[in-house]
């Protein structure tokens, strides 16, 4: 067929990119998109638009792909914009197609239903790329177009709003192109720059970000030549399996890292934005040689100054770098071995009794389950860091810091990862943000296990005010029955109230091979040795 309404349009595009699933909540502003991908492919109707978004942001994280969030306009697309802001901090592959008014009476002012001002500006300032559909002609083009936006790096989400006349409107299918733009090639003079750095280095360190995902190989074959520290951000993580001996890991602010930090000669950081929470809001002292390689130019010395910056994919800059002869102090990468073992042994005297759950998560499932994290004391304090992370890939959390995205972006990327269980760790207050996403969990019936710490409230910034104000405000919940909550939706709960119960309750909801509920009953649990709080900076009062 060459021919048919927007709907068949889309579903075409999107088989073409490998796209087997969107996620979205239908209204009649997207009617021929929604009844088009849920003929043909696989449509998952969540409840609330930004699940949407959280949703194909979690399938593209898991699977490598694209994601697709199917969305209404007006309020439909504004509420899509909190996950869309998540999106683009993240640098995932997110198509976002928002219905419209009818293109006759765009920009009028009538009151048509679901009309707003500028919804493109809205769209543009939320997304890598956004355009409206103007005609049948360049329907296709438009949605070409945003493809690849989304697929180039730095990649991003991209919005295409479309109006509702022209969906319904036939269009005469042609040919283009989905591939992305191709990364402009390193400069041979900084390559060569690069090349002396790392010659003359005796004590390197590596700091990996998202962008060092892409070059897992090479990165891990030069760390080991050099003998090197390697630390990421959270967004790094696995690029070099956590469980390998020169991975320090998510631990650069440590304090039992520091000495290894001042005493390191040559800082490699590869396509990291180098966070306010991950460097002491940027007071953190890293190693005053750096070469920095970043596929975006405007990166490189942009936090901390770059005696040598690259522009680049990674793997072609490291493959380039990957002959370049070694000359790591003696002794070093016994330092780096002895690093990575104190800061785990510290955090886990500091954790307490969640030592056993973090280590029960990590023996408990296979290493290609993915660990999708909210804002939750456990995910910040410990699941960010001592849980190891075998594949970037499994390592899915709000990199924005928003919280309530954890389980729709947990449902995503369990619906791209069928074949391993998907755990979920979120806290009370974060799931209620969209406690309607666990009807759609209910619904589609993904491998998954939803672990609920339940404390009460809003626990990370109850410890902020407790440790900084002495007074609390807006953190303490009322929080409903989650043992009824699941039997209401037939989801099978399992309620953790003492030491030693987590194992078994992990390895009875891994055995459902459905969704199932465990809370962690925090308030029973004994209390940890320091409680945790956030590296934000409060001003003294």
């Amino acid at each position: 067929m060459n021919h048919g309404h927007g709907g068949e349009l889309l579903v075409r595009l999107l088989s073409e990119a490998g796209v087997d699933t969107a996620f979205g909540v239908v209204s009649v502003h997207n009617l021929p998109l929604v009844e088009a991908v849920a003929q043909q492919l696989r449509f998952v109707p969540v409840r609330h638009e930004a699940a949407a978004v959280n949703a194909a942001d979690g399938y593209s994280r898991a699977s490598g792909g694209l994601g697709v969030a199917i969305t209404s306009t007006g309020t439909g697309a504004g509420n899509a914009a909190g996950a869309l802001v998540e999106a683009l901090t993240a640098g995932s592959r997110v198509l976002h197609v928002t219905g419209q008014i009818d293109s006759e009476f765009l920009g009028g002012g009538r009151g048509v239903i679901h009309e707003t001002r500028d919804q493109i500006g809205m769209l543009t300032a939320i997304s890598k790329h956004a355009a409206t559909v103007t005609s049948v002609e360049t329907a296709e083009e438009t949605l070409r177009a945003a493809i690849r936006h989304a697929l180039s790096v730095p990649s991003g989400p991209a919005s295409v709003e479309w109006p509702i006349d022209l969906q319904y409107s036939r269009h005469e299918f042609r040919t283009g192109s989905l591939e992305p733009t191709p990364s402009p090639p390193p400069d041979a003079a900084a390559l060569a720059e690069a090349a002396e750095l790392l010659a003359a280095a005796r004590r390197p360190v590596f700091w990996l970000g998202g962008g060092a995902t892409s070059a897992r190989d090479e990165v891990r074959a030069l760390a080991e030549r050099l003998g090197a520290a390697v630390f990421t951000s959270n967004s790094g993580r696995g690029t070099v399996p956590e469980n390998h001996e020169l991975v320090v890991g998510n631990f650069a602010a440590h304090e039992s890292a520091a000495q290894l930090l001042a005493d390191a000669d040559l800082l490699v950081s590869i396509g990291t934005h180098f966070r306010s929470n991950e460097t002491k809001h940027y007071h953190l002292a890293l190693p005053e040689r750096h070469l920095q390689i970043d596929v975006d130019a405007d990166a490189l010395g942009r936090v901390y100054p770059a005696t040598v910056g690259v522009q680049g994919d990674a793997a072609t800059v490291l493959a380039d770098l990957s002959t370049v002869e070694t000359n790591t102090e003696p002794g070093w990468r016994d330092r780096v071995v002895e690093t990575r073992k104190a800061v785990r042994d510290k955090l886990n005297e500091a954790i307490g009794p969640y030592a056993e759950i973090c280590a029960a998560l990590r023996e408990g499932l296979p290493a290609e389950s993915v660990i999708a994290r909210d804002v939750t004391i456990p995910s910040s304090q410990w699941g960010n860091r001592l849980l190891d992370i075998h594949d970037p890939r499994t390592n899915v959390f709000p990199v924005g810091g928003g919280i309530g995205q954890g389980l729709a972006t947990g449902i995503g990327a369990a619906l791209a990862t069928p074949d391993a269980p998907t755990v979920v760790m979120v806290g009370d207050g974060g799931l209620a943000v969209h406690l309607g996403e666990l009807c759609t969990l209910a619904q589609e019936r993904p491998w998954l296990a939803l672990v609920v710490f339940n404390d009460g409230g809003y626990g990370v910034l109850r410890n902020m005010q407790d440790h900084h104000r002495g007074q609390r405000a807006g953190v303490d919940l009322f929080t409903p029955d989650f043992a009824r909550l699941a039997q209401s939706l037939d989801l099978p709960h399992t309620l953790v109230s003492k030491p030693g119960q987590f194992a078994d309750a992990l390895a009875k909801a891994v055995a459902q091979h459905g969704p199932s509920v465990i809370e962690v009953d925090v308030t029973a649990l004994p209390a940890t040795p320091r409680p945790f709080v956030p590296p934000v900076p409060v001003p003294e009062s």
